[in-house]
């Protein structure tokens, strides 16, 4: 694939498919627990005003979700300054949903990213795996973020 190929950030927006791996990803819990680094999260990875406690239905998560989704691509479109493929832009709003904006655009995969070091800036996403349950969602985000 060529640099011509990718789209202007500014163009783009999640994908179905995309929203789809990211709601498999997260997962769906209907009662707020803590997750893995003692965030209170609900529904589909939600954290925004959630208290231990609160409850949830699917369908008011996936709301919640594409509401979440599109706080995390404005900020996306903040701190990337390169052209993406859809591919890499969906890997990169899902990764950034899991790990948080700021996380995001100040690491050293968005540095890479506005280089046009696309091959690195992929592979950082395996650097963050914090847990070993991530291990297997890094992978498969790294393998579609190249293209495979």
């Amino acid at each position: 694939m060529t640099v011509n190929s990718r789209i202007a950030i500014a163009a783009i927006t999640l994908s179905a498919a995309g929203f789809v791996g990211l709601v498999q990803y997260e997962g769906y819990r209907d009662t707020a627990y803590l997750d893995t680094v003692g965030v209170p999260t609900i529904g589909v990875g939600t954290t925004e005003g959630v208290k231990l406690g609160d409850k949830i239905t699917v369908e008011h998560a996936l709301v919640r979700a594409i509401t979440d989704v599109a706080k995390f691509e404005g900020a996306l479109k903040q701190c990337v300054k390169v052209p993406l493929h859809q591919h890499e832009y969906d890997v990169y709003v899902t990764f950034s949903y899991n790990i948080g904006s700021r996380a995001f655009c100040g690491s050293t995969l968005v540095k890479k990213l506005n280089a046009y070091d696309y091959a690195g800036a992929c592979a950082e996403i395996s650097r963050w795996v914090k847990q070993p349950e991530l291990a297997p969602r890094r992978a498969k985000e790294r393998a579609k973020c190249e293209g495979r």
